[in-house]
């Protein structure tokens, strides 16, 4: 076969997805500053053992089959194929997780799945640029949770624009590159008539989602149009870096300092609220805009290279965990911001959006900090939210969390959901999760290697996985990444390669890994392994090289609200086993069939300031075995923690939740009692914040 044989037969099956050639990150162009980490093209990384089941699980779960459970929503009425149903978000949230599956796994089932909202974007551009579903004229009552007549709102398109941007890296379809450049030449035309905001304050928040695909665009095309939507855009978008440096200016009124944006609980949902608050009021967040938006400084830092950007972000990271945060990464945040208290709630789209902003952080930035912070909400918050086949799901999580079932609890838009916003299933609590929740593994899948600006290749997230990449000046190479991780300590690479090459490997060192050691073909290398670092080996590689890396990890405890302790073993935070029993709840409502689950054993248990004072010696690490093809359950825990508490009679339900923590020192009653922790994502009911008795 010929190459324009070849081309031809490509261009023909590209339509069917079945000969798609990825496109990796290119660096930026100037005068945008070059980033130190760059993506790889998708579905050049695949996962391995655990991490390949869970993906697979995906498949065969919801991700997979969304369209069959969801056909309301998702099904081929919706707006974003032509139909007359939802043309709001939901399409293409569900399509930002199932084309990184699809390319990832290579699975022409998905793919095929993927094709028809792509095809239909592309084909039905309007003249003047604008992409997706028209206001539409029907006046029929929608169904529940459907927006059958959109008005033609910036937010949902932003989500497509990563999906289309996804597709160009997975397959190189030219044609999102001229997609994309006319719709961007739309909104540099309309956003001064019709600003982010006009139509709701999604936009406004989330422009952030928006402004990284221009950027990527320039990159592909280097129009300087795009740079001056990029100001526009970040002009547009809300002040993130200001409010999160407490400097927020109202001339109008006279107000040159914002009272501490984590302090108030005001949940500004619509425009015209918005418009009435006090500037006092505008430190409340919607707990997925700040998961989204969080990036929104560092995304800019691109174009506005400041450092302040950086420094307003991590100052924001630090006041979230002070005054909202959890064990587990993630923050009190059910739907808007709701304190450190154990037991209030995490959205599911919180999480993975979350994930999703430190993903593009760390590849802007290279910051360790925003790693360590994405393996711990990955390895811990993510794989709690969904049922092990992957067809039920959470809304809310919580660190603290003993008895799930359809009752109401201290949240704050518990109300509105009928009780069911911890329930496991399809719809309860509020179903934008439904459609969200896909991109959190695939995109983590995605992020585990990068290349670097060095001609390198990068391992900054670790997980069992292999990766085909190209170093020095273009040749290819094949890494095969060993591992338990994140529940053993070592981590092997193997480097294939048909000849000799010279490139730089570089390996994060996580925070909490003293005395880290890496080894090649058994030889200790005389790099300082600094926590918090990234070691950068730059030598001659041939075919067969072996790298050790062995990640110590030692027990901690953290403090927390109330000064409860929660304990942690590298990346991962360990949480009470709690007996479950599963009971399904068959309903006619809109929430159709979904699960509660009830505690079989005891969880009033304070841990013993001993084991506190001496954790080495207090608690005593197990390996467990397992088959390590699906770990995140009681039953496939591949490691325990033991140690011993006392009970604490008084600590009892409040709400349908565990009650407020005891004081610490409370008076504990009877012996000590022998305990046994389980990784947090290994679990559904638990303690994680744990009281300290004597």
């Amino acid at each position: 076969m010929t190459m324009k044989t070849k081309q031809f037969f490509c261009f023909i099956l590209l339509a069917f997805g079945l000969c798609a050639e990825g496109k990796a990150q290119l660096q930026n162009r100037k005068p945008l500053r070059a980033n130190p980490y760059m993506e790889l093209p998708l579905g050049a990384i695949q996962p391995k053992d655990w991490l390949k089941n869970q993906l697979t699980r995906m498949k065969t779960g919801l991700t997979g089959h969304l369209d069959e459970r969801y056909p309301q929503v998702v099904g081929n009425r919706n707006g974003w194929l032509g139909g007359d149903g939802d043309a709001w978000e939901r399409g293409p949230y569900w399509l930002d997780g199932l084309l990184p599956l699809a390319y990832i796994l290579k699975d022409d089932e998905l793919i095929r799945k993927v094709k028809p909202w792509i095809e239909w974007t592309i084909r039905n551009q309007r003249d003047d640029g604008y992409i997706g579903p028209r206001p539409l004229k029907e006046k029929s009552k929608p169904e529940p949770g459907i927006q059958k007549e959109p008005v033609e709102d910036w937010w949902p398109r932003m989500v497509m624009l990563k999906v289309l941007q996804q597709y160009y890296n997975a397959t190189g379809d030219k044609r999102v590159i001229k997609t994309l450049t006319n719709y961007f030449r739309y909104q540099l035309q309309e956003l001064p008539k019709h600003p982010l905001d006009q139509w709701s304050f999604w936009g406004n928040r989330r422009g952030a989602d928006n402004l990284m695909v221009v950027y990527w665009l320039y990159n592909q095309t280097g129009e300087s149009f795009l740079l001056e939507l990029g100001n526009l855009l970040y002009q547009q978008t809300f002040p993130y870096a200001t409010v999160f440096s407490n400097q927020y200016n109202d001339k109008q009124n006279g107000i040159s300092h914002l009272y501490p944006y984590n302090t108030g609980n005001t949940y500004p949902f619509d425009q015209q609220a918005i418009n009435r608050l006090h500037v006092g009021q505008l430190q409340s967040f919607h707990c997925v805009n700040l998961a989204q938006g969080i990036k929104s400084p560092i995304i800019y830092y691109q174009q506005n290279p400041d450092t302040n950007y950086i420094k307003a972000v991590k100052r924001a990271y630090n006041d979230i965990a002070i005054f909202h945060g959890q064990a587990q990464g993630m923050y009190g945040g059910d739907e808007p911001l709701h304190g450190n208290a154990p037991t209030q709630g995490i959205e599911f789209c919180s999480v993975v959006e979350m994930l999703f902003s430190l993903e593009s952080m760390l590849s802007i930035t290279g910051d360790t900090e925003f790693a360590d912070l994405l393996e711990k909400i990955a390895y811990n918050a993510m794989p709690t939210q969904a049922t092990d086949d992957f067809n039920h799901r959470q809304y809310f999580q919580s660190a603290n969390q003993v008895l799930i079932s359809r009752a109401e609890r201290n949240f704050f838009e518990d109300g509105g959901h009928q009780g069911t916003d911890q329930c496991y299933g399809l719809l309860t609590g509020y179903p934008c999760c439904t459609a969200n929740m896909h991109q959190g593994w695939p995109k983590f899948v995605q992020n585990l290697w990068y290349q670097t600006a060095d001609k390198g290749i990068a391992a900054l997230l670790y997980g069992p996985s292999e990766v085909d990449a190209k170093v020095a000046d273009g040749q290819s190479i094949h890494i095969t990444e060993d591992t338990h991780y994140p529940f053993d300590e070592t981590i092997r690479f193997t480097i294939k390669t048909k000849k000799a090459v010279s490139f730089p490997f570089h390996l994060r060192i996580p925070y909490w890994a003293k005395d880290a050691k890496i080894t090649i073909n058994g030889d200790t290398i005389s790099e300082i392994t600094k926590p918090g670092s990234i070691v950068k080996i730059n030598r001659s590689w041939k075919e067969g090289d072996q790298v050790s890396l062995v990640l110590p990890m030692h027990i901690e405890t953290s403090r927390w609200a109330e000064l409860s302790v929660a304990v942690e073993r590298g990346p991962l935070v360990y949480a009470l086993k709690i007996e479950e029993d599963w009971r399904k709840v068959s309903n006619a409502e809109y929430f159709g069939d979904f699960y509660e689950v009830y505690p079989k054993s005891e969880w009033n248990y304070g841990l013993l300031e001993k084991a506190i004072n001496d954790p080495q010696n207090g608690f005593e690490v197990i390996k467990n075995q397992t088959n390590g093809q699906y770990p995140w359950n009681l039953a496939g825990a591949p490691i325990l923690i033991k140690t011993k508490a006392k009970k604490i009679p008084e600590w009892t339900l409040y709400k349908n939740m565990a009650g407020p923590l005891p004081h610490q020192f409370s008076s504990a009653k009877g012996e000590e009692t022998p305990i046994v922790l389980v990784p947090y994502g290994c679990s559904t009911l638990r303690i994680t914040q744990f009281p300290v008795v004597n």
